[in-house]
């Protein structure tokens, strides 16, 4: 019991530091404020170019695809949206939506189609690069007329909608702050009792990973964004070298963060609910596959990280409620253990039981920000504990299909590497 009661004392104080001193990673605070109020200040807009890479997304372009061609945009603004090899008729689809847009006012569509992947290249990252290109030849050919060339590329994915002035609050962000990579964590969706479990613990244990704002911090060497809305200035893209130097990356987002921050671009990564995720995860077992086929490439494949990883997760998660649980039922039966060392035995369950409860208790109240974000109750967060058991199954899974040769996957393909 002393044993279990120095192990609940040290999470407690784990949870002390988190809460206090890792980043604010609990808070949803780093948010663009709707009608950023640098975009007042612009006497014009810059041109954004946005690619979308689409890999049989028939299902998602009829509800995302509009709003996103129908931004409210003072500014030049095109989309490029890349098919990658669909077989469902997502160039057909998406060529449809454009022309219905066009006619309606809306952003011009070019839809690329994406030709075979080069050995090296993560599916994803090249037909990033492909609709890239695109645009580097629409510069080319805005330097012999009058239009203006994009300013920004805006990366995004088909399963994103958007808000009518999303774009517009981006790009003002991104102006008053002088902010080379601005990205946004797209509102997943939450509707399914699994989702409702599992997704706000997805966002959470990311910005825990990296906190948002050490990831806004110049001076800090945390850098991450998120995949499904990334505003990255086309200058600061070309000096990097395009995405040739994420070329193999499997958690593209993270990677472009961090290239951006090492050429000393300045980052900005925050929360919004302007920005959602339409596709469903209707089951756990989909769920379970959004989580198991990155987890382990997040640990570089690393089975001192995996073995870190997991016993970290039961130390912060699984060990203060059963401390707490453990002290208690060890109180309760105190009046039958009294005798020599009684005393001793009761300090140690009592102290067990405080300490586990001193830990669940944080990091309770430290899940309540994204519980609020994601409109679910309160009441969820005293169950974060099963929530990072499960996360921790699906990590170990991530690592048992890499070794079975069953791991990354990206729209159905799988080992892109």
């Amino acid at each position: 019991m002393l044993v279990l009661a120095i192990a609940c004392v040290i999470s407690a104080g784990a949870w002390v530091y988190l809460v206090l001193a890792h980043g604010g990673f609990w808070l949803t605070s780093q948010r663009l404020p709707a009608g950023e109020p640098g975009g007042s200040r612009l006497t014009s807009w810059p041109a954004v170019a946005a690619v979308v890479p689409a890999r049989n997304e028939a299902e998602s372009l009829p509800v995302t695809l509009p709003a996103l061609l129908a931004q409210d945009y003072p500014g030049g603004f095109r989309v490029f949206l890349v098919d990658d090899n669909s077989d469902d008729g997502t160039p057909v689809i998406a060529a449809e939506l454009g022309e219905k847009a066009a006619r309606d006012g809306g952003a011009p569509l070019t839809v690329v189609k994406g030709q075979p992947r080069p050995d090296g290249w993560a599916g994803k990252v090249w037909a990033m690069a492909q609709g890239f290109a695109a645009v580097t030849a629409a510069v080319t050919a805005a330097a012999t007329t009058a239009a203006a060339p994009p300013e920004y590329v805006l990366f995004t994915d088909a399963d994103i909608s958007w808000a009518p002035t999303a774009l517009r609050d981006l790009v003002a962000g991104a102006e008053a702050d002088d902010r080379a990579l601005l990205s946004q964590m797209a509102l997943l969706r939450a509707e399914t009792r699994w989702e409702r479990v599992i997704v706000p613990a997805f966002v959470y244990f990311f910005a825990q990973l990296y906190p948002f704002r050490r990831v806004n911090g110049p001076g800090s060497r945390t850098a991450a964004a998120a995949g499904g809305c990334m505003l990255i200035r086309r200058g600061a893209l070309e000096q990097a070298g395009g995405l040739a130097p994420i070329r193999g990356a499997l958690i593209d987002d993270v990677a472009m963060g961090r290239m951006i921050k090492r050429q000393r671009g300045r980052c900005w990564l925050g929360v919004t609910r302007q920005v959602v995720s339409v596709r469903p995860y209707p089951r756990l077992a989909s769920l379970w596959q959004m989580v198991a086929r990155s987890a382990y490439t997040q640990l570089r494949y690393s089975p001192v990280l995996l073995a870190g990883t997991l016993i970290g997760l039961l130390f912060l998660y699984a060990l203060p409620p059963a401390g707490a649980i453990t002290g208690l039922v060890a109180l309760l039966a105190g009046a039958d253990g009294a005798g020599a060392g009684g005393a001793g035995a009761t300090g140690a369950a009592a102290l067990t039981l405080g300490a586990g409860l001193a830990g669940w208790a944080l990091m309770s109240l430290s899940y309540l920000p994204m519980l609020r974000l994601y409109r679910l109750s309160p009441l969820r967060a005293p169950g974060l504990p099963l929530i990072a058991l499960l996360y921790a199954a699906m990590t170990a899974d991530s690592a048992r299909r890499h070794y079975a040769g069953r791991g990354a996957e990206w729209r159905g393909r799988t080992n892109l590497r």
